[in-house]
């Protein structure tokens, strides 16, 4: 059974796990006051040419959503995502848990716009509402989609001339960076948006996020809800070594740019075979739309979601390719699948 579920089925990545082991028995302080942690973010900082971020480690992306939410938000604000953010549908209520309402917007490629956003602020006009404070966008989104340039700026500017706060989830900013439909730079995120996280455990990395915030007075005091949220780690130079692996020659991107490559390969074959999708593929996912027969002949085999019914007889299903997916295992899937219709 070979899964094509997700981009953190394996492990790490080799050079990191060989940098592990050879800084294993080196004594450092704790909660990321490590020398690996603070080379790691001096490297960050010099790939964004940006000094002006503070940067913090954590464990994964559900607690960075956590901790950089319920820091900001006010308990009467709310947050603005599509209907398909990963706060709304895979993270068990955790914003909910805090108080915080998520004021959802239906979209058709998990990307938000400006007049999206207008139009919710105008929904809540009054004390008797919650009020909306932040606008949260994932990068790439849940459906595989990335963000040009041009929209991001859109989105920056609504926010700043409306007083929103605009986070971006980056649990796959590798793939998204790296995808040959995007034209944004590490650079250019962190001064478009107020805060973000770069995505470790799904490009790479055993696990870690690393959050940056540019905005000013989101700085001060954000340690505490880090620590308040459990989200503080005692051994912080696990993160911190695994940051720096990833920053300091680009493994990062070259990793990221492997996964599209086999998802594009993945995708070009299938439509070969006559297959339509869900969706144009722009990073390391893919919905094809294959006859249920086929599904469950192909999950004999292979590990996937069932993403939406088409029709009766139709599925799309998610396909994700990872850093460490191997061409022959694309290859054969395609065999597969081949076999299965014939």
């Amino acid at each position: 059974m070979y899964s094509f579920k997700n981009d953190y089925s394996e492990g790490g990545h080799p050079d990191i796990l060989n940098t592990m082991i050879n800084a294993n028995m080196d004594q450092h302080d704790g909660y990321g006051e490590d020398s690996y942690s603070k080379e790691a973010m001096d490297i960050l900082r010099k790939k964004m040419n940006n000094q002006n971020v503070d940067i913090h480690f954590v464990v994964g992306g559900t607690q960075a959503n956590l901790v950089v939410i319920s820091s900001i938000l006010r308990p009467y604000e709310s947050v603005i995502a599509a209907d398909t953010g990963h706060i709304c549908t895979h993270e068990t209520g955790a914003i909910e848990a805090t108080g915080h309402k998520i004021n959802t917007v239906e979209t058709s490629d998990g990307k938000l716009t400006s007049e999206k956003i207008k139009k919710v602020i105008n929904e809540h006009s009054s004390e008797h509402m919650v009020k909306p404070a932040m606008v949260f966008i994932s990068n790439s989104t849940e459906l595989g989609t990335v963000y040009k340039r041009k929209e991001l700026e859109e989105i920056s500017l609504f926010c700043r001339e409306n007083d929103l706060i605009l986070y971006m989830d980056g649990a796959r900013l590798g793939a998204a960076l790296s995808s040959d439909k995007s034209d944004l730079t590490l650079e250019e995120i962190s001064k478009l948006v107020d805060v973000f996280y770069i995505g470790g455990t799904k490009n790479g990395a055993l696990l870690g996020e690393a959050i940056i915030i540019s905005n000013d007075s989101l700085k001060k005091n954000f340690r505490y809800s880090i620590k308040q949220r459990g989200a503080l780690l005692a051994k912080g130079r696990i993160l911190g070594i695994q940051f720096k692996e990833l920053f300091k020659d680009d493994l990062f991107f070259s990793l990221g740019k492997h996964a599209n490559l086999m998802a594009s390969r993945l995708g070009e074959k299938i439509q070969e075979l006559g297959y339509e999708f869900l969706s144009e593929a722009e990073s390391n996912q893919i919905f094809p739309i294959f006859p249920n027969k086929i599904i469950e002949k192909l999950s004999e085999k292979y590990g996937f979601y069932i993403w939406e019914k088409v029709n009766k007889e139709l599925s799309a299903v998610r396909l994700v390719t990872s850093w460490a997916t191997k061409e022959e295992m694309v290859d054969k899937f395609i065999t597969d699948l081949e076999n299965c219709g014939s």
